[in-house]
């Protein structure tokens, strides 16, 4: 395979609006993602595009920004007094970011049969490399399309202080449709953000700010490439794996999700040179749109996530089966009620504490992404749906990102861990048992 080759670069804009310069506070719930990298990813499809296709993308794009008016815009960061910095949105209309790109020598299968997810998929995605504070000066949302032998490959890189998993994918799910030529949205995004009256924005993000040059001038340094695999799931593996950890716990309340990633988890753990007697992690982003009363709406763009962790003993872990991490799992995701939502929302207000880089290390501790609830097949742009999806380079060591399969019901498991963990879970007979 060879590297890529670069087209084009053209900035696109939304047609011409008379609130063009509309500022969005912003909530502790977009704050936290300021110092991380840009979330990406991106659609795999076995056709390759005409040159007015392409065009046609580009037109269809700037049409969808109007109803996304926040992804044309630019990131504003004031200071305050006592070394703090306020930050928002403004909907300057400044463009999104397209790249048009050929990788002349690569084929879908090229991407799909290696054992390991290639490493010139992560040339797919535009703005490597880039955080989230950096957008002040870049895009709010760049789109890459990249022609293959015999398909292409769409990335998508888009700031993670405006939109979580379930906005990205909404708004993914917009331009394909307006790229079919429907004329009305199934979703309109709602750009309203949730605020509590008790506490009000703009809130105040604490020294040392992640927009000092400081703080950004290594943010898009090469780092050591750690290996991506891609594990796959069907619907009737996944329904053993939830019969086996409520049957163990006792119980009927392990989801079929919490099933599999604790399988995962121990997998990882099993195959590690972790010491028994430490304490290993596993951190899942909690959607809280529905968890809130009354709930918020579903067309919410923005961010509505908090971190949830779970955390246990190697050993314990391993030796107490499935039942005991799912349940454990399942306890932690129904603790964060509204009660607690609304808690845990003031206290980032008051003081936010915000993500940091590299906050996942490998085995000790994962951190999930990503939903397999999330519409990825359905985004045909016009000339039928993609065969794969992926995530880009923003996935580092230690992170798992989840997406539903092309099967329905199945999932796919895309990981990022050194060499010798994943070549042992491929050797390890009950992690395979269940692909």
């Amino acid at each position: 395979m060879a590297v890529i080759r670069l087209i084009s670069a053209s900035t696109i804009q939304a047609p011409s609006q008379a609130d063009s310069a509309q500022k969005i506070h912003l909530t502790p719930w977009d704050l936290v993602a300021l110092p991380i990298k840009m979330n990406q990813k991106g659609l795999l499809f076995h056709h390759k595009p005409s040159s007015s296709q392409i065009q046609h993308l580009r037109h269809s794009l700037s049409t969808t920004l109007a109803f996304f008016p926040l992804l044309a815009g630019r990131l504003m960061a004031t200071e305050g007094e006592n070394n703090t910095t306020y930050c928002h949105i403004l909907c300057n209309n400044k463009g999104s970011l397209f790249v048009h790109a050929i990788a002349e020598n690569t084929s879908v299968d090229d991407i799909l049969q290696p054992k390991y997810v290639p490493s010139i998929v992560n040339s797919f995605f535009p703005l490597n490399g880039v955080r989230n504070c950096e957008g002040t000066s870049q895009p709010l949302l760049a789109v890459q399309v990249t022609e293959l032998v015999d398909g292409v490959f769409i990335g998508f890189t888009i700031n993670h202080v405006v939109a979580d998993g379930e906005s990205l994918w909404q708004f993914i799910n917009s331009w394909s449709e307006i790229s079919r030529g429907c004329h009305k949205l199934t979703k309109d995004p709602s750009m309203e953000r949730f605020f509590l009256d008790t506490v009000e924005p703009p809130f105040p993000i604490p020294a040392p700010s992640p927009f000092t040059k400081e703080e950004n001038q290594n943010s898009q340094n090469s780092t050591p490439e750690t290996p991506v695999r891609v594990f796959h799931y069907t619907k009737e593996k996944i329904a053993q794996l939830k019969a086996k950890a409520n049957a163990e716990a006792k119980t009927e309340n392990i989801s079929s999700l919490q099933a599999l990633l604790t399988h995962f988890w121990i997998s990882v753990i099993r195959c590690s040179s972790v010491d028994a007697q430490e304490e290993v992690f596993i951190f899942l982003p909690i959607g809280v749109r529905r968890r809130i009363v009354p709930p918020l709406p579903e067309n919410y763009f923005g961010n509505a996530l908090q971190i949830g962790v779970v955390r246990i003993k190697a050993g314990e872990l391993l030796q107490s089966g499935i039942g005991k991490g799912a349940m454990e799992m399942n306890k932690m995701v129904a603790s964060h009620c509204d009660e607690k939502v609304r808690s845990q929302y003031v206290s980032m207000a008051k003081k936010p504490v915000l993500l940091q880089p590299g906050g996942a290390v490998g085995a000790k501790a994962l951190a999930t992404g990503s939903s397999p609830r999330f519409n990825v097949y359905g985004n045909d742009f016009g000339w039928g749906k993609p065969v794969a999806v992926r995530a880009g380079s923003n996935i580092g060591e230690g992170m798992v990102a989840l997406f539903g399969g092309k099967e329905e019901g199945s999932v796919d498991v895309q990981v990022c861990l050194p060499y010798d963990i994943l070549e042992a879970m491929e050797s390890d007979s009950e992690f395979i048992s269940a692909l």
